[in-house]
C-alpha cells in the first residue's frame, strides 16, 4: 500500500516560504550570504535588491551591497528566466552554465531570432569580447558597432543577442545605492575572472527548495526557466508532500515547516521580488484575484499583511503611499504604519528629501 503523503495547507505553505525567505523574521547575516541563500535576487530594477535585503536582514546597510558590486563580489546579469538577477561572483560561475542553453533557446524564439540566420556565433562572441573588454558599452552602442561588422543583419537584434548568446554582466555604477548609471555591459570573464566549477541541476533544485520550498516541479521550472526537470527531481532523495489541493510537492529533508498559525509581520517587498515570481502556483503568497491586478508582472512594489500580498506601496518626496486592496483592521493598519516608518528611515539614506509620513488608503476593486 502506497503511504499517504503529508498535506500542507495554504497557510502552512505560506509560512514555510516566508521562513525560508527570511520574511517571517529578519536574520543576522551578511548581504553576500543572503544573496547566495536566495540563489540570486531579481534585479531588473537597479535598486530593488536593496529593499529586498532590508526586509530580510537585521540592520542592513545599503553600502554593504554597493561595496559588493564595486568590489566585483556581486554582479547583475541575465540568468534565471533570462531576466537580470543579482548574484554573488561565485554563484555566477556556478549558475550561468546551467542557464546558458535556456538563454540561447529563448533568444532563438524571440522577435530578434532572424539575426541568427546570418551569424557565426564564435565570430560574434569574439567580436563582442573585443569591444567590451576594458570598455563596457551599452546595448545601443554595441548594436551600432556590431551592425558595422554585420551590415546585412538587424542592428537592434545584434544588440539583444549580446545579452543572450554569451556570458555578460552589467557594471557599476548601475545598481549602486545613491548613484545612477546607464546599463553598460562587459563579459563575465573580463569582470570576474575565470569561473569556478559549474553547479549541476540537482544542486540547483536543492538550493531552490531550501529557499522557496516546498514546491512542485512546475514551480522549480517557472523560477529557473529550465525544462525537463522532473527526472532530476524524481531521482533525488527529497521529502514528498501534497498541498491542500492535491498537488505533489517536493522538499529538502530538513526543510522547516512552521506552524501555520505563526504570526507573519508586515513586510514591504520591492518590484519583482522573487518570492512573488518563483512558483507556477503563486497563491502561497498572492491570491489569484490580486495577481490578476497585474501588479506582479507590472512590477509594482507590494506589502504583505498576515503573510500575503495586501496592497502596493510607493516612496516619494511626500513620504510612503500604501494602497491596500482590502480594509485593514486597526491592528494591521498600525503595523503597516510602524513598518512603513522604518522603511522611510531606510529610504531616506537614498532619498534625502523624504518626509517621515505614511499614508494608507483602501483601493476599492
Amino acid at each position: 500500500m502506497v503511504p499517504r503523503l503529508p498535506v500542507v495547507t495554504l497557510r502552512g505553505l505560506n509560512r514555510a516560504t516566508l521562513h525560508r525567505q527570511f520574511l517571517l523574521e529578519r536574520v543576522t547575516r551578511t548581504a553576500y550570504d543572503t544573496v547566495e541563500h536566495l540563489v540570486g535576487m531579481q534585479a531588473q530594477e537597479p535598486l530593488s535588491a536593496y529593499y529586498g535585503l532590508w526586509s530580510r536582514l537585521v540592520a542592513f546597510d545599503p553600502t554593504e551591497l554597493s561595496g559588493l558590486l564595486t568590489d566585483r563580489r556581486a554582479v547583475r546579469a541575465p540568468l534565471h528566466r533570462t531576466t537580470i538577477h543579482l548574484v554573488t561572483d561565485a554563484d555566477h560561475g556556478r549558475l550561468e552554465p546551467l542557464f546558458r542553453e535556456m538563454l540561447h533557446r529563448r533568444f532563438a524564439s524571440s522577435p530578434f531570432r532572424s539575426v541568427l540566420d546570418g551569424l557565426d556565433l564564435d565570430e560574434f562572441r569574439a567580436a563582442v569580447a573585443t569591444l567590451v573588454t576594458g570598455n563596457p558599452r551599452s546595448r545601443a552602442e554595441l548594436a551600432s558597432l556590431l551592425a558595422g561588422r554585420w551590415p546585412a543583419l538587424d542592428a537592434e537584434s545584434l544588440g539583444y543577442a549580446v545579452t543572450h548568446l554569451l556570458p555578460v554582466v552589467q557594471v557599476p555604477p548601475r545598481g549602486v545605492w545613491g548613484r545612477s548609471g546607464r546599463p553598460l555591459w562587459t563579459t563575465a570573464g573580463s569582470w570576474l575572472g575565470p569561473p569556478g566549477a559549474a553547479s549541476d541541476r540537482e544542486s540547483l533544485v536543492r538550493r531552490y527548495l531550501a529557499a522557496f520550498g516546498p514546491a512542485s516541479v512546475r514551480d522549480i521550472q517557472t523560477w529557473s526557466g529550465l525544462t525537463r526537470l522532473r527526472p532530476v527531481v524524481e531521482g533525488m532523495e527529497l521529502r514528498r508532500l501534497r498541498d491542500w489541493r492535491g498537488r505533489e510537492l517536493f522538499d529538502v529533508p530538513d526543510g522547516a515547516l512552521p506552524d501555520p498559525d505563526t504570526p507573519a509581520p508586515v513586510r514591504f517587498l520591492p518590484e519583482f521580488d522573487n518570492v512573488l515570481l518563483a512558483h507556477d502556483d503563486r497563491t502561497r503568497i498572492i491570491s489569484d484575484e490580486d495577481y490578476r491586478r497585474g501588479i506582479v508582472i507590472g512590477g509594482r512594489s507590494t506589502v504583505l499583511v498576515d503573510g500575503f500580498v495586501h496592497g502596493t506601496w510607493t516612496v516619494s518626496t511626500a513620504g510612503l503611499d500604501v494602497q491596500a486592496f482590502r480594509p485593514l483592521t486597526p491592528a494591521q493598519r498600525a503595523a503597516v504604519e510602524e513598518e512603513g516608518m522604518r522603511l522611510l528611515e531606510f529610504a531616506g539614506s537614498e532619498r534625502s528629501t523624504v518626509r517621515p509620513a505614511v499614508y494608507v488608503a483602501h483601493t476599492r476593486s
